[in-house]
């Protein structure tokens, strides 16, 4: 096959996991909405104390190992090679989760007394199981990878978490009904999770066939760890480390509600109103991992030519997407959010601390692209540490801020951290690739585009709240407001971007569904296509 056959074979695979991880991400963001509304805050919380102890083994192995497993498997050139190369990870990352199984599972009352409620004891224990079911996922996906096989991953991505979210949602509204306790309906909830997981395993291996019979190569296999361990580690970083920042919040916030004063079930439902925001985060930092998925790609392929030079167009328009639509997001999201708040999650609790903690969705916009580029210039140690010293900065804020604050002390401490390893990733970034990322008119057509959009938006939402939909049910008001502030101010905002110019209409058709962005901005300026 050609070169150019292997990049556009390589294009339309990355294009498949692009559009396969959308649809995980949007399901993994927006069940957290409805399941909010059966249990409300007080179970919200049960379940997202829980829930970082088992999605950081997920996603470690699942992405993370999964790609180290495929780079591996890329190298090799024999089949007796690769068969053996799949049995030292599989086994490896077996003794692992047995490990990890058996810390989890004898040690649940430990870390449940650690996060101050020891009825999240037998979540912890259900979780554990989820670890199991983890080697086999991630080897297989490794495999395919390494091939180009994208569809068989994506199937079974999607199959996946579909699953997930209707045994979680189906249960919770069984168990709800069924009068059970909220921690059990959390219970309920995990094991979602686990059905998820295994669903997952059962579609790639309809797909696989032979993978470890017939005659095995020697390997060097302490060669073969120490590279799953470093790789997987370093590419599964930045998609860690929201994870990361969730269980420091799991440990901190409510230990230090309770020390500050606040009864039981008071600090469980303001944890739960706080932990509304991470699903809205989730969905704000949708562009963000989709570049990260679709432009990385070029970035890679085109570092290894005339110096990494042949990289830098697609490394600026990288950055300036990420700021463009990561600000936009939080910007939007922070003016709109007491009515989101409203829409979603029943009431305006909280808002106040929601609207600090939407501006992460900016930080993490910029540290997903920047980490994933790094990577994919070869560069993960040192990002690694710099997100590893982002998490240090919040468990310290976490510290201090909480006790003055409460739960938007824990907003301001997750801005810290996060603007922390984003500064640090800039500058890293500034001394790998020495260029202008964007020029100071793209940050000025920025701000213009979100002023305009706030003198739009909130006067509308002022005489809205008060005077046009005061005699609606309140959720039906705040959902009207909402949406139409949104649709408002998302029109408001690329009217101005696209009349600046600040993206070009060649930059645009090269992101995943810009065409139509393209179409539009060459209509503004009256210019044939």
């Amino acid at each position: 096959m050609t070169q150019q056959g292997d990049m556009k074979t390589f294009m339309k695979g990355a294009s498949i996991l692009t559009i396969s991880a959308i649809i995980v991400k949007l399901l993994s963001a927006v069940y957290r909405v409805p399941f909010q509304n059966l249990v409300g805050d007080k179970g919200f919380y049960i379940y997202q104390q829980v829930y970082p102890f088992v999605g950081i083994f997920i996603v470690w192995t699942s992405y993370g190992f999964a790609v180290a497993v495929s780079k591996l498997l890329a190298g090799s050139t024999k089949v007796e090679e690769s068969k053996a190369l799949m049995r030292v990870a599989f086994s490896y990352l077996l003794i692992l989760s047995l490990l990890f199984f058996v810390v989890l599972t004898v040690f649940a009352p430990f870390f449940a007394r650690l996060m101050g409620d020891p009825s999240l004891s037998p979540l912890l224990r259900a979780g554990a199981y989820i670890v199991l079911v983890m080697p086999a996922l991630a080897v297989l996906k490794g495999s395919f990878q390494s091939k180009g096989q994208m569809i068989p991953v994506a199937v079974s991505g999607v199959g996946e978490q579909a699953f997930r979210v209707a045994v979680i949602l189906i249960g919770t509204w069984l168990a709800v009904r069924t009068g059970a306790s909220l921690y059990t309906a959390g219970e309920v909830a995990i094991w979602g999770a686990v059905v998820g997981e295994i669903v997952g395993v059962v579609i790639l291996a309809l797909y696989f066939q032979n993978a470890f019979k017939g005659p095995f190569a020697k390997v060097d296999t302490w060669r073969i760890v120490k590279e799953l361990t470093v790789v997987s580690v370093s590419i599964s970083a930045s998609s860690l480390i929201l994870l990361l920042f969730q269980l420091v919040d799991s440990f901190t916030i409510y230990n230090i509600l309770l020390s500050s004063g606040f009864v039981a079930d008071r600090a469980m439902e303001m944890k739960g109103v706080y932990d509304r925001g991470q699903p809205l985060v989730q969905l704000g930092i949708l562009v963000a991992s989709t570049l990260a998925l679709a432009i990385v790609p070029l970035i890679a392929h085109h570092t290894t030519k005339q110096g990494g030079r042949g990289a830098v167009p697609f490394v600026r328009l990288t950055f300036r997407i990420a700021v463009l639509f990561g600000w936009a997001a939080a910007a939007g999201l922070a003016l709109v959010l007491p009515y989101v708040n409203e829409m979603l999650f029943e009431t305006r609790n909280g808002s106040l601390a929601l609207i600090l903690f939407s501006l992460q969705i900016f930080w993490l916009s910029l540290i997903l692209p920047l980490t994933a580029i790094l990577q994919g210039a070869g560069k993960v140690k040192v990002p690694t540490l710099f997100l590893l010293g982002g998490l240090g900065v919040k468990i310290i804020a976490n510290l201090l801020l909480i006790p003055l604050w409460d739960i938007t002390g824990a907003a301001i401490a997750g801005n810290i951290g996060f603007a922390t390893t984003s500064l640090g990733l800039v500058l890293y970034f500034k001394q790998v690739w020495p260029i202008q990322l964007a020029p100071r008119r793209f940050y000025g057509w920025v701000l213009v585009a979100t002023a305009l959009m706030a003198t739009v938006i909130l006067p509308w939402m002022l005489v809205a709240d008060g005077m046009l939909f005061d005699e609606l049910p309140s959720r039906i008001g705040a959902t009207l407001i909402a949406f139409t502030s949104v649709t408002a101010g998302a029109v408001v905002f690329l009217f101005i971007i696209m009349k600046s110019r600040i993206m070009t209409e060649k930059e645009w058709y090269l992101l995943p569904f810009g065409k139509r962005l393209a179409t539009l901005q060459l209509r503004l300026h009256n210019r044939k296509r």
